[in-house]
């Protein structure tokens, strides 16, 4: 079913509940004795949204009909989990919306979903977008419900192709109360920039203070194979060289700019293809006594055995900020282990300063599901610890 000026047509309903945002890609693992190759099989992810619409009796009517007429179509689909209110009252005539275009996927050549209090949306086309405006290239008119509409009243969104990949499900409460659901499959992945995040050794580091472990899902493991021909002792031999360390981390990101920066850090990580280095936030280290500004010698409580400390990468909590380095050596001084660092931190290291270990890690799934509420958006990210 085609608009009558021959454009594909809309899924103009607002999503009133909470948004189910989908990033795939496809990576080749190719695992060795001693290390791994990652292939990345598809450069951009695809992207699948599932929307949930309250409806009345005429919105499902309508939503049906959609359907029928034009299931298979391309549709135009406002992105409602990058949905923004303008910043100042817009009025027919207006070639222009006042709005932080930094936090959506505003497009020159596309269009802009507008809705005003919560009803069915409607188009306009983007002539050129500015970080703090949209510019139309006609005037606003039979999109706003009066001259002039304020702007805690109009919800504004992206719009993308995209094509139904599921059944739509209209889930009928009362007659005139029900719940949409419809899938969609978007077309035309952006090309997003990777977030700025403080980096070490050439890889990001993870520090949303938002981050938040899952240690009931952690698990610590090595590739074995158990030999046992069922007449004697079960014997283990070693597949791989390296000690698997898997955990499941949750992020979440309140406010357009962070659910934005969020989309960007995931979109950075291609899957399954790169890597970072992961806080433990743990407090591992502990340390016996201060360090001046030019010393690389750091006393703490032994924790393990001198060979496990060295080469393993830390982050200090200092007052100037994050500092990280990597231990190079190991002793016995006493009753605690004398830890040498990889270079002094150019500043005194008071007594009961945070220590704690840094991982290498990447993602250990190709499938990324953003939940989008009212809120807040959350992830859940399985992630595996790799070789540096």
């Amino acid at each position: 079913m085609h608009e009558p000026d021959g454009q594909q047509p809309l899924w103009p309903f607002a999503a009133a509940l909470e948004i189910t945002e989908v990033l795939e890609w496809r990576t080749d693992v190719l695992q060795s004795r001693a290390g791994e190759q990652r292939i990345a099989l598809r450069s951009t992810p695809r992207e699948i949204v599932t929307f949930q619409h309250r409806c009345d009796a005429l919105g499902m009517a309508r939503a049906a009909e959609l359907v029928r007429a034009g299931f298979a179509e391309e549709w135009s689909v406002p992105l409602w989990h990058m949905a923004l209110q303008p910043t100042a009252d817009v009025a027919q005539g207006a070639t222009e919306i006042a709005v932080d275009t930094t936090a959506a996927d505003f497009r020159a050549g596309d269009a802009v979903a507008i809705a005003v209090d919560g009803r069915e949306a409607s188009l306009a086309e983007i002539a050129d977008v500015e970080a703090d405006r949209l510019i139309l290239v006609e005037p606003l008119g039979a999109q706003l419900l009066a001259a002039t509409v304020a702007a805690t009243r109009i919800t504004v969104a992206p719009v993308r192709s995209g094509l139904l990949t599921a059944p739509v499900e209209i889930a009928r409460r009362r007659q005139n109360d029900g719940m949409v659901t419809a899938t969609f499959l978007l077309r035309d992945a952006p090309d997003l920039s990777e977030p700025v995040m403080p980096t070490y050794l050439g890889r990001p580091v993870q520090t949303d203070p938002s981050l938040t472990r899952s240690p009931i899902t952690a698990s610590l493991r090595r590739a074995v194979e158990y030999v046992d021909n069922g007449f004697g002792p079960v014997v283990v031999e070693l597949l791989r060289d390296l000690f698997e360390r898997g955990e499941a981390i949750t992020l979440k990101a309140q406010g357009a700019a962070e659910r934005w920066a969020l989309r960007r850090w995931l979109w950075s990580l291609r899957g399954r293809q790169s890597s970072f280095w992961l806080p433990s936030w743990g407090r591992e280290l502990q340390l016996r006594a201060a360090m001046t500004s030019g010393s690389t010698l750091m006393r703490v409580v032994p924790i393990t055995d001198l060979a496990a400390y060295v080469g393993r990468a830390i982050l200090l909590e200092m007052p100037s900020g994050l500092r990280f380095r990597t231990i190079t050596a190991a002793v016995v001084e006493g009753a605690d282990h004398r830890l040498t660092l990889s270079s002094s931190l150019g500043e005194p290291v008071a007594f009961g300063t945070k220590v704690h270990f840094l991982t290498l890690v990447r993602s250990d799934a190709d499938r990324i599901e953003i939940r989008h509420g009212a809120v807040a958006s959350e992830v859940t990210l399985p992630v595996v610890e790799v070789p540096e």
